[in-house]
């Protein structure tokens, strides 16, 4: 059994590799990059978010007994785990070669916090150095009180940024990739003030998960104060630095994060989302990016509320559920056109999204609706989306938001909803 709190869950980890337990495997699709897939897999396991959801590798074990900081430690290793695997695919795997890159890539880490691990562990071996650092870069520290909603059980926010700066150091992208981390922090927490002015006021909670992030952050009192200052006045696109944009992975985590704090206020305003689309804009994303970054927030918030306590505020999470459900009503209405000539030829759509409103649909089912749902996101691209890790989320909004142009054969035991008849207002996806 592993246990991610003692000492030796490292070796103990391999051991269970070793031994066929975890299975060091995944599946790149076609036509998506490595640091698509990373985006995709990172959100979804919740670690971009700074809270586990679930696991990469390691996801058959039983876990019900550890804490969310060793649950969170574990994601953020598996995390690592998976990316020195794609960036070294054409060649077998060695754990000690990856235990040395990890150690090596945290010995430049140039975050404050981690000098003194570094000390303390000096003549420890590197594997037990890489489980205390690992320790150091969870266990943050946060004296908030009003944090029930987005925050009570969130560690280090930021840890995701490791991940981006070790897939940096593994790519050699420059000579300074290993210490640009205060860089990629202080562009993230922009990215977060930006959010909570976007519509013209800053909210308790905004101001809460401002607070959890800059105490991830681990930057030094000047860079820490610039960052509150920022907060007080505001900030502008300019306050980017300016090769953000050149920085695939990076800039993603800023549009995503960013729609995390506007989802912190519980209801997303129209301003919230044209704000995001702005802002993924400036950042060089493609067309879709700020409608995946609401996707995959949503899909966090959606599929979290049963096993994060900070989710459990019911009436914040019927905000979101409603808020989610609208727009998308909205969307799926505004080319009913479209989608109802397209759906009156998939009846094994009809019935499959019918079916996931119930119950998780099988591999098997899941793939049959993403094939199907490729040739509708031909003449519907907002329904690209759907097929996004999670994407699963939106299915059932097909059947309550279009009940009239279903056919009646297929419609038994359907879903009213009172968005479905509304006049949507938003512009063309």
């Amino acid at each position: 059994m592993l246990a991610p709190g003692s000492k030796g869950w490292i070796s103990k980890y391999f051991d269970l590799v070793d031994r066929g337990e975890i299975v060091l495997s995944y599946k790149l699709p076609p036509g998506v990059s490595a640091e698509e897939f990373m985006r995709l897999n990172f959100t979804g396991s919740g670690l971009v978010f700074g809270y586990s959801l679930n696991l990469i590798f390691a996801k058959n074990l039983e876990s019900t007994k550890w804490t969310q900081e060793e649950q969170l430690k574990l994601l953020l290793f598996e995390a690592h785990l998976l990316t020195y695997l794609l960036s070294n695919e054409q060649q077998e795997f060695k754990k000690e070669k990856f235990l040395a890159s990890l150690y090596d890539f945290y010995r430049f880490h140039n975050v404050r916090s981690l000098i003194d691990v570094f000390r303390l562990f000096k003549k420890d071996s590197a594997v037990d150095v890489v489980e205390g650092i690992l320790a150091k870069r969870v266990d943050i520290k946060l004296n908030i009180v009003d944090n029930k909603w987005w925050v009570n059980s969130l560690s280090n926010a930021f840890c995701y940024l490791d991940v981006i700066l070790f897939n940096d150091y593994l790519q050699k992208r420059d000579d300074d990739s290993i210490i640009n981390y205060n860089g990629y922090a202080q562009n993230a927490l922009t990215g977060i003030v930006l959010s909570a002015y976007a519509d013209g006021e800053i909210q308790e909670k905004e101001k809460v998960l401002f607070n959890v992030f800059l105490a991830s952050s681990g930057l030094e009192d000047e860079r820490r104060d610039k960052a509150k200052e920022q907060f007080r006045t505001g900030a502008t696109f300019a306050d980017f630095s300016e090769d953000v944009k050149e920085h695939w992975l990076l800039k993603h985590f800023i549009l995503d994060i960013a729609a995390l704090t506007i989802f912190s206020g519980s209801e997303m305003l129209n301003e919230e989302v044209e704000f995001l689309g702005r802002l993924s804009e400036y950042l060089d994303c493609d067309d879709l990016a700020a409608q995946e970054s609401l996707v995959l927030v949503e899909n966090f918030v959606l599929k979290a509320r049963d096993k994060a306590i900070f989710l459990q505020d019911s009436g914040a999470y019927d905000k979101v559920y409603r808020s989610f459900t609208s727009r998308w009503s909205k969307v799926l209405l505004r080319n009913k056109d479209k989608i109802a000539t397209e759906l009156k030829e998939s009846k094994q759509l009809i019935n499959l999204i019918r079916k996931s409103a119930k119950e998780e649909l099988s591999q098997d089912e899941k793939k049959e609706v993403r094939d199907q749902l490729k040739d509708l996101a031909k003449a519907v691209p907002a329904l690209t989306l759907f097929m996004l890790p999670g994407g699963s989320i939106l299915m059932p909004l097909l059947l309550k938001a279009l009940p009239d142009l279903v056919p009646s054969a297929f419609r038994e035991n359907q879903i009213d909803t009172d968005s479905a008849s509304s006049e949507p207002e938003t512009t063309d996806q």
